[in-house]
């Protein structure tokens, strides 16, 4: 109801303007042609006004009404996202006071010397020194700003600390697929020949395959894999390896501030520290349902809007308990590689062996 009015006002507004406008042209033709453009001048020097002064309401009002939508009320939740936000507000701040200047200026001079009876033209052709200020200025600023995108720019893809964990992000149509180095810390290799959505879904190249020249890597073996959920460690700095599996893809991390494109064939690297945990973000975010997101900021097919992805950030306990409860993607693929069902097989082939010995000791003591 409420939006209904609004946007009745808003008809009625113009509605209101275009008849004052008709009605200014019907005067002006009664009045003479000297006599309606002095009436037009006053009409719309009036009108540059209100608009200003209107339009500058509606920025004021906007910014109160929408700015707790957007992702700025809450901190960053990576350390390095601290740095995209402080260029984020500097700019903000630097556009929006030349916009806020430049607006003014345009509305009040429209107003102030708009034609008048005693009032002459300056012409002012060419200035030099005023040329050269509109143009540098703005591109010394501009520089300083690139400068300080690239500086942060280069530090998120750069070399990342070695203490850092390494996961691997895969883009797929339409979902998102996590892998872990196993103990040996290691992310093994992979080659796109071998992908099978069943059971080999990022190509690890677990066996001699003499077609395309490979030899199995014992370092997959006890990789993990996961899908659309990410585990994290508070505090602690986290390097992704991204790539894609079909399509372009990006992986876009809204609350860390963070984005990198993932490519097909060309493996591309970030790196950044979680400041919260998720716990903790729910609680500054005042919402209990609260996740981080990992989306997809390319459209990249029918399904993009299911590329939606969750990160959890825990401590690292929780991250230890819940990485020695994960199995190496390995034995999806391989099961009777698995110690577990060795052991269930060794004691389900125990069992009849110590049932015969019973029944030997019960016939030896009847005996």
């Amino acid at each position: 109801m409420t939006m209904f009015l609004t946007i009745a006002v808003i008809v009625l507004f113009f509605l209101v303007i275009f008849q004052i406008a008709k009605a200014s042209e019907y005067v002006g033709i009664l009045k003479g042609e000297k006599e309606s453009r002095k009436q037009a001048n006053k009409i719309n020097g009036f009108f540059m006004i209100a608009f200003l002064v209107l339009g500058l309401i509606g920025l004021y009002w906007c910014n109160e009404l929408l700015f707790k939508k957007t992702l700025l009320v809450h901190p960053s939740a990576s350390v390095q996202g601290e740095k995209v936000d402080s260029i984020l507000w500097l700019t903000l701040i630097i556009t929006g006071a030349v916009f806020l200047a430049t607006q003014i200026l345009l509305f009040w001079f429209s107003f102030r010397y708009q034609e008048k009876e005693n009032n002459k033209s300056y012409f002012f052709p060419h200035n030099s020194k005023l040329e050269f200020i509109w143009t540098v200025v703005p591109a010394i600023v501009l520089t300083i700003l690139i400068i300080i995108g690239l500086r942060d720019w280069f530090y998120f893809t750069g070399d990342a600390p070695k203490n850092a964990m390494q996961v691997e992000i895969t883009g797929k149509q339409f979902g998102w697929i996590f892998r872990y180095p196993g103990a040996d810390g290691i992310l093994g290799k992979k080659y796109y020949k071998e992908i099978d959505p069943a059971t080999n879904s990022l190509g690890l190249v677990w066996k001699n395959d003499p077609t395309y020249n490979l030899k199995d890597d014992p370092a997959t073996h006890d990789d993990i894999v996961m899908e659309q959920t990410l585990y994290l460690v508070k505090d602690k700095p986290v390097k992704f390896i991204i790539g894609s599996r079909d399509v372009i893809h990006d992986v876009g991390l809204p609350q860390f501030r963070l984005k990198m494109d993932a490519v097909p064939g060309i493996p591309t690297t970030m790196w950044l520290t979680p400041k919260y945990t998720t716990d903790e973000m729910r609680k500054i975010t005042n919402n209990p349902n609260f996740d981080y997101e990992i989306a997809c900021d390319q459209l990249c097919g029918n399904g993009h809007y299911s590329m939606k992805g969750i990160i959890k950030v825990v401590t690292q306990e929780e991250f230890d308990i819940w990485m020695a409860k994960q199995k190496p993607y390995y034995y999806l693929a391989f099961p009777d590689q698995d110690p577990d069902n060795k052991k269930a097989t060794d004691s389900t082939a125990k069992q009849p062996t110590m049932a015969a010995s019973k029944i030997l000791n019960k016939a030896v003591a009847k005996n």
